[in-house]
């Protein structure tokens, strides 16, 4: 569970009261001109971490907060994440030559399409911040690769493998990968980062999406057997 709080602010409408007439459910002005309209007053909450309850701030609280800027960490998650998406993109490649699987066709497809529009997404966030794309170990463990990245000889397992074989393992390592990202999420507020909101929407993107994936791919190797 990811426990740091974003600062991004939502801002939600809190409905007028109206008065209901006796027995009748209709609103009742008596023999005076009804009061003048009062637009609905505005409450700013700031939403927990995913899974988390948000927290309404009082007007004090309001006055005081200032927007978010990115920090290093934002930096190197989407530095890492980059990389991490295109491996992704790199499995993705593999399936029309060796799956057996229709479900795995669409998933695998369903991948390509949001990580390539994402990609494009992070690559924007650096160049409009000018940074540079890509850090000398951004978001790498002590193994040299990001978490939940294939090594070499996976990758190559996953090469090799035809129809049946290929569906599992794709799944197998694509749950891996997906796995890692989600540890990428909790590494960046971890750190002290996500509070920027662009940043901040990726990582809940993130979390969202392949939570699901990682859900609907345990599926499919469940009827695999």
């Amino acid at each position: 569970m990811i426990m740091p709080l974003s600062r991004r602010l939502v801002i939600s409408a809190v409905g007028a009261v109206v008065v209901i007439g006796a027995g009748v459910g209709v609103a009742v002005w008596a023999d005076s001109d009804p009061p003048p309209y009062t637009p609905p007053s505005a409450r700013v909450v700031q939403p927990g971490a995913p899974g988390e309850p948000g927290r309404e701030l009082s007007p004090e609280e309001v006055s005081q907060l200032e927007a978010p800027r990115f920090t290093a960490a934002d930096t190197l998650f989407i530095q890492g994440m980059i990389p991490h998406h295109n491996q992704a993109l790199e499995m993705t490649a593999l399936v029309a030559d060796r799956t057996a699987s229709s479900d795995v066709t669409l998933l695998a497809k369903r991948i390509e399409l949001s990580q390539r529009d994402e990609i494009s997404r992070m690559q924007l966030w650096l160049t409009e911040r000018g940074v540079p794309t890509s850090g000398p170990n951004a978001g790498h463990n002590h193994d040299g690769l990001m978490p939940g990245m294939l090594t070499a000889e996976q990758f190559g397992q996953l090469e090799q493998a035809r129809d049946a074989d290929f569906d599992r393992l794709f799944l197998t390592f694509m749950i891996q990968h997906h796995q890692g990202a989600l540890a990428m999420v909790q590494e960046l507020y971890a750190s002290g980062g996500g509070h920027e909101p662009a940043t901040d929407q990726f990582a809940r993107e993130f979390d969202s999406d392949q939570s699901i994936e990682i859900q609907r791919m345990q599926e499919m190797l469940a009827r695999m057997g």
